[in-house]
């Protein structure tokens, strides 16, 4: 399991929010990969991830990004807690 903290006023950058103009948010980046990449080998998924996560301004660290690419590509379930800060 991840952890990440985000600001309130960033939280687009993580999940999709209808009234932001943000257009590339980490979690719909997450998810595409998951359907798209499933059984790929993990040093395939890893720098697409980090794109995505470096896009949405997010700072996960490397061990971060690879836990989630072998979930990726074992298709195994990923909790990710998030801490939302105020601005």
């Amino acid at each position: 399991m991840g952890e990440i903290t985000v600001s309130a006023q960033h939280i687009d950058h993580l999940l999709h929010d209808p009234a932001s103009a943000y257009g590339a948010p980490y979690m719909q980046a997450y998810a595409a990969l998951a359907v798209s990449h499933r059984s790929r080998p993990v040093a395939e998924i890893v720098p697409l991830l980090r794109e995505a996560a470096d896009d949405a301004l997010l700072g996960f660290t490397g061990a971060d990004l690879i836990e989630q690419t072998q979930a990726i590509s074992t298709g195994a379930r990923y909790e990710l807690r998030v801490r939302v800060t105020s601005p």
